[in-house]
């Protein structure tokens, strides 16, 4: 176990009898200290197997249970996915995504979580930066501009809206998605969300509500204006599935070290593009998570963008923007250059090092969530 600034992460090795070692990382669901264990139980499971048998290995570790895996079970296997596939690309000596049938784009789009509604001003000069750097054209941020627990939903209404021009008038070259973080319980509070950021034209209106009532979903979908955004809380191809019959999306979101990994996130894509459905995964992780998603967009046909974090500076913090620390678990992490991440041809496996020194020294942070409370003292979500 590890940190990435503020954050745990649980990294997986696995090593071979040829001398071979695939990485992967799994998603931190918590509690964090559960996934050991519960790795160490998979382990058993792989001893003695021919590591590059991925999809045989899969099927396994989903078939050993009696019942089916659920957040950290997938967690765990994800990451032990990933490692698969880095060992069988690593043993011939090809970059991961062309064992995925080869890239079909040169690079890959990334856009920069930012997590918070600053100010437009602050959102403007912290925008051109990030692009003067890096090259991003695309952010996303929060619509919430005021306590919506405490204070009457018209108000909440107007403050995002009056936000929302403003910032769109000072950045007209930046795309701009929302994400609102399924707080919000009521549908008709999503769906009048939703078309108030929809005369602006954003990229994307991500998860405004919880993800147990699929159907709610499409019924969401057909009242807005605004291009729905959501599946980073589905885990499997089935729940996916379901949200596309239904028509709850314009976009999917899963996340590949929470669904069952790339095995699992090539058949969910596949059965998106038979919707006529484009993937932009969720990738709040690591730098490692970053690679394994870099090498999946690269094959993926229906892919639209990816979520990027900095592997330096703002980790989570309250405005987005700040913070100095590093991941430094990765030596050579992935960095955008105009924009997008760059493909390496002549690196074989995921394409970065891992600091395996590093590594030897237990980095454990304890993180777990802060619930919000409503004015009457009831829980609310967070």
């Amino acid at each position: 176990m590890t940190c990435d600034r503020d954050r745990p992460r649980v990294l997986v090795a696995i090593g071979t009898d040829e001398g071979i070692t695939g990485w992967g990382e799994c998603y931190n669901h918590g509690p964090d200290r559960a996934l050991p264990p519960l790795l160490d139980y998979l382990f058993g499971q792989l001893e003695g197997e021919d590591a590059r048998r991925i999809e045989r290995l899969y099927q396994k570790l989903l078939m050993q249970s009696r019942f089916p895996p659920g957040a950290l079970g997938l967690a765990a296997i994800s990451a032990i996915d990933h490692a698969l596939w880095d060992i069988s690309a690593k043993a011939l000596n090809v970059p991961v995504y062309q064992l995925l049938g080869g890239a079909v784009r040169d690079r890959v789009r990334v856009y920069l979580g930012v997590y918070s509604a600053p100010d437009p001003l602050d959102v403007r000069d912290f925008c051109k930066r990030m692009h003067d750097q890096y090259g991003f054209t695309a952010f996303k941020m929060s619509p919430y501009r005021n306590d919506f627990l405490a204070e009457p939903w018209g108000k909440t209404l107007k403050a995002t809206t009056d936000w929302v021009e403003v910032l769109h008038g000072l950045c007209p070259d930046f795309e701009f998605a929302y994400d609102a973080h399924a707080k919000l319980f009521e549908p008709w509070q999503a769906e009048q969300l939703g078309n108030a950021l929809a005369p602006f034209h954003p990229m994307f209106y991500e998860e405004p509500m919880r993800p147990e009532n699929i159907e709610a979903w499409g019924a969401l979908k057909r009242k807005l204006t605004v291009p729905l955004a959501t599946g980073e809380s589905l885990y499997n191809r089935h729940e996916f599935l379901r949200l596309l019959q239904v028509g709850g999306a314009d976009i999917v979101q899963p996340d590949i070290c929470a669904v069952g990994g790339i095995s699992e996130m090539r058949k969910i894509a596949a059965l998106a593009e038979a919707f006529f459905v484009p993937v932009a995964p969720h990738n709040p992780m690591g730098p490692l998570a970053t690679a394994v998603n870099l090498h999946f967009s690269a094959a993926c046909p229906n892919f639209k963008i990816l979520e990027y974090r900095l592997p330096t500076g703002a980790s989570y913090h309250s405005d987005g923007m700040q913070g100095d620390d590093t991941a430094a678990y990765v030596k050579d992490p992935y960095l955008p250059v105009d924009g997008h991440l760059e493909l390496r041809p002549d690196r074989p496996g995921w394409g970065v090092e891992i600091d395996e020194d590093y590594l030897k020294t237990d980095r454990y942070v304890h993180w777990e969530r802060k619930l919000p409370k409503r004015p009457d003292g009831s829980w609310s979500f967070t």
